[in-house]
């Protein structure tokens, strides 16, 4: 099977599966009344739902949980589905909503994969944080590195393309984890 091999999604599906993920998130913040991170996978097409976007999203289910671990924020993950119409993930998180919208930007450019994640972060009273509400630019396009929203509604680039750069990033972390050797016993 190829990356990117799956059953396409209809838009109606799309669009079902983002007032789902609202409700969901909704119902977090309530339930909570904390700050709350949603996941979804960037990728472009008609398939959500293939081998790429599940080896994103258990990288991210990874690395989110590792990163607040290591921020000493309490969290828990209510949600998590590979869904057809894509990987989500809900988390609800017992921080500073513009320190943990600053974290999950930092995990999305640190990571290798994570400019291929969508960390959207709320806070308790349902407020969506931006880049531009901690002090940052706006995503910048995985080819040709102007603003990714700019891009995106020109379609300025064939999918081909897009799918091509995002193989090359999941290949790449591929390499650099199967490089990553145990340490063995007695050496330094």
């Amino acid at each position: 099977m190829t990356l990117f091999e799956g059953l396409p999604t209809d838009l109606e599906a799309v669009l079902a599966a983002r007032e789902a993920r609202v409700a969901r998130r909704d119902a977090a913040l309530s339930d909570h009344q904390c700050s709350v991170i949603t996941l979804s996978i960037v990728l472009p097409g008609a398939v959500k739902l293939c081998p790429a976007a599940i080896e994103l999203a258990e990288a991210a289910r990874i690395a989110i949980p590792t990163r607040l671990a290591a921020m000493g924020w309490r969290f828990a993950e209510v949600f998590a589905d590979d869904l057809q119409t894509g990987p989500e993930a809900l988390y609800v998180v017992e921080a500073d909503a513009h320190a943990l919208k600053s974290a999950m930007v930092a995990l999305e450019e640190s990571h290798p994969l994570g400019r291929l994640w969508d960390l959207d972060v709320h806070a308790a009273d349902g407020t969506p944080l931006s880049r531009r509400d901690v002090g940052l630019q706006k995503r910048r396009c995985l080819v040709c590195d102007k603003p990714a929203h700019a891009c995106t509604r020109s379609r300025a680039h064939p999918i081909e393309e897009l799918l091509a750069v995002i193989a090359e990033r999941v290949q790449a972390a591929r390499d650099a984890n199967s490089l990553a050797l145990p340490d063995e016993p007695g050496k330094p």
